[in-house]
Formats: C-alpha cells, sequence, structure tokens
C-alpha cells in the first residue's frame, strides 16, 4: 500500500513538473512569432518588423535592416505578460506588456547623444494587402545634390535603391556611412519608408516626379520635417552638371606620408598595447577608427570579423582604435557587448572619446591625436 502510494505521489509530482514546464513554454508561445511594431513620438510613428523566436534562454527578437534580418537582442525575458528585449550593443531597451493581444511599452535608446525615449506597440503581423501592379520603378543608383556642403564637406549624397514590386528598400549613403535601409510599399502614388534596427531610428517618404527624379521627404522623430530633397539618376546629374558624390577612397588621405603610423592605447582590460606589439611584427596591419556610438561602425564589424577569419592565419593583423563616449569608459558595457555580439577576435583599444575638430590653436598633442584619426580612417570602412 506505501508502495502505491509513493508511486501516485510521484506520478503527480512528474505531472505538475510537466505542467509547469509546458506553461513556461506556453507562456512565450503568447509572444513568439512575427509583429507590426513601431516606435512613437511627438506624433511620429516609424514602424518596423520584430520577429520573436524561442523560449527561456533562447528567447531573442530580430530587427530587420530593409528586406533582410540584421540584428538580434544580446538576451530578453517573457514572465508574467511582461516582455523585455535587451540590445546592449546600442544601448537599446525595449519593456513591453502583452494586452489582449498587442504589446505595448516604451523603447530606451542612446547613440552619442543623450538617451532618447519613445512609445512602443505592436500587433501580430498580418500580410498586407498586395501592393499596386503597376508601381513605378526607382530601382538603382540615384544623387542627391545638396545646397549647402554637409559637415564632411560633401556637396552630394548617394541615394540606393532596391525594389521588388510594391516594395522598396533605400539608404541615403554619405562618404563617412549610411542611414540604414527604409523600407515600405508604394501606395497612393509614393512609398512611406521607415527604419528601425536597434539604432537609426527614422522614416522617408519618396515620390517620382513626372520630371523622372525623386522627392524624397525626411521625417524627424521630434516631430518637424527636414528639408526635401531631390534626388536624380546619375546619368541625369552628369548632364545637369551637378556636383558628384565623394571618392570614399580620396576624400581622406594621409596629412604626411613619410610620417610613421604609431598607436599605443589601452585594451579592455586596462593593458597598453601599441604598433611596438609582437603580434603586429611582420604583419600588414590594417587600423579603423570606431566607437559603438557609430550604426555604421556595427555594420563595419561585421565585415571585419570575416575578413580576420580569412587573413589572420596569412598576415593580416586588424586593430580597432575605440572613441567611447566618456560617460561609457567606466564599466565599457556598451564596447564589451558589442565584441561579444559580432565575435571580434581582432584587437580592439579603448583610443579615448570622440571629440569636436580642433582649433588653429590647438597644441602639437591634439594635433599628433587628430593625425592618428586621420590616418586610420583612410581605410576604407564600409561596404
Amino acid at each position: 500500500m506505501d508502495k502505491l502510494l509513493r508511486n501516485a505521489v510521484t506520478a503527480i509530482g512528474l505531472m505538475s513538473s510537466g505542467a509547469s514546464m509546458a506553461s513556461v513554454a506556453d507562456s512565450a508561445a503568447y509572444v513568439d512569432g512575427r509583429w507590426n511594431a513601431a516606435l512613437i513620438r511627438n506624433g511620429v510613428v516609424i514602424p518596423f518588423r520584430l520577429d520573436i523566436s524561442g523560449s527561456g534562454p533562447t528567447l531573442k527578437g530580430t530587427l530587420y535592416d530593409g528586406f533582410d534580418p540584421y540584428d538580434g537582442t544580446t538576451s530578453a525575458t517573457y514572465r508574467d505578460g511582461k516582455l523585455v528585449l535587451y540590445i546592449e550593443h546600442y544601448l537599446t531597451t525595449i519593456n513591453a506588456t502583452l494586452k489582449g493581444g498587442r504589446l505595448e511599452g516604451e523603447v530606451l535608446t542612446q547613440s552619442r547623444g543623450q538617451p532618447v525615449e519613445y512609445a512602443f506597440q505592436a500587433t501580430r503581423y498580418a500580410a498586407p494587402a498586395a501592393g499596386p501592379r503597376d508601381a513605378p520603378s526607382i530601382a538603382g543608383s540615384w544623387e542627391i545634390p545638396l545646397d549647402t556642403p554637409s559637415s564632411k564637406g560633401e556637396r552630394a549624397f548617394r541615394f540606393l535603391v532596391r525594389q521588388k514590386g510594391a516594395d522598396v528598400a533605400a539608404a541615403i549613403l554619405r562618404v563617412d556611412g549610411d542611414t540604414g535601409a527604409y523600407s515600405g510599399t508604394y501606395r497612393d502614388g509614393k512609398w512611406e519608408l521607415s527604419h528601425f534596427d536597434g539604432s537609426r531610428p527614422g522614416v522617408i517618404v519618396v515620390s517620382l516626379t513626372k520630371e523622372g527624379t525623386l522627392e524624397i521627404l525626411p521625417t524627424s522623430a521630434d516631430g518637424g520635417n527636414a528639408a526635401k530633397l531631390v534626388a536624380y539618376r546619375t546619368e541625369a546629374a552628369r548632364e545637369k552638371g551637378l556636383p558628384e558624390p565623394e571618392d570614399y577612397e580620396t576624400h581622406t588621405t594621409v596629412r604626411d606620408s613619410n610620417e610613421r603610423f604609431t598607436f599605443d592605447f589601452p585594451d579592455v582590460n586596462g593593458h597598453s598595447v601599441s604598433n611596438e606589439d609582437p603580434r603586429f611584427k611582420g604583419k600588414v596591419v590594417l587600423a579603423v577608427v570606431t566607437g559603438t556610438w557609430c550604426p555604421n561602425c556595427h555594420d563595419e564589424a561585421r565585415y571585419l570579423v570575416q575578413l580576420d577569419k580569412k587573413y589572420r592565419s596569412r598576415g593580416l593583423a586588424i586593430v580597432a582604435l575605440d572613441f567611447e563616449k566618456q560617460e561609457q569608459q567606466g564599466s565599457l558595457a556598451r564596447e564589451r557587448a558589442f565584441v561579444k555580439q559580432y565575435g571580434v577576435k581582432y584587437t580592439y583599444l579603448i583610443a579615448g572619446a570622440p571629440s569636436p575638430a580642433p582649433s588653429p590653436t590647438m597644441s602639437y598633442r591634439g594635433r599628433r591625436h587628430l593625425y592618428r584619426m586621420r590616418v586610420c580612417r583612410c581605410v576604407p570602412s564600409r561596404r
């Protein structure tokens, strides 16, 4: 009798354990799948695609760059109807509560400036109605002349467009990086394109004019419209004598090609590493200036990791000189998350904090620091 009782208790315990485990798995199922998400601030709505998958320690969120899955969370939790998605390499956190099949909450993100908070909402993904079959073709390369030069001295930007029927993904490309790929579908004679990949939230409205140009209207997350831009096909821009975008390979040059390039900075553990370190002896050294507050540096890291894997054994040594915001230099939390997220194995050194360009009266030491940045930046660093 005692044996039967013990067996019954054990069976009940196993059933209870199984139910508990099923409950954990089922709870994740409530948020698993694709969501139509949006950031909202000052009346501006920035739609984006969010995929949630896994459960428990494997729970993750995936964000998109245009048509393609781009970046994921560093960790995620879902308990008692509350979802938290951590994107630590961008210092971005999504907090949301599941209410009636909707996710509602807020997003806190930080780039180079102060933290910014957005309202967040998401509904279950539903396949949109097919876009019009007669959507005009705008795929390819365009150029945007500027009324006044950019801070980098550019007189024109590139505008690159991918198109799949009525769907478009497009990015404004500057000499120092791009905006990320805005995406959307042709409706009512225009494309309303948006982007959020953990950073770079934004919306642009693109329309094709009768003259064959593109009108591009960026909308600020602060609620205001930026100046309208006009894009021309490359051949049309040349015919009109409009300024060309900068050449990436010649925009930045070495100030003195006879001066030897040197560096000496601490790594994440505070150990000083210089160009005289044995790891660089007899190697081709590729030096890049980077910062985890810079979205295009996240793009760049993916390619550098591939380059490092392919050519390290053949004599390539990559060194990243990381300029982190002053408030990040205590814990280097974003830098550590960045290195882990992308699987960085090449040398990563903490070179200081980003700062404005020096004045003509800057000391020699300051100019030497700028020289280092210019030498590194002459290495092409974008895809």
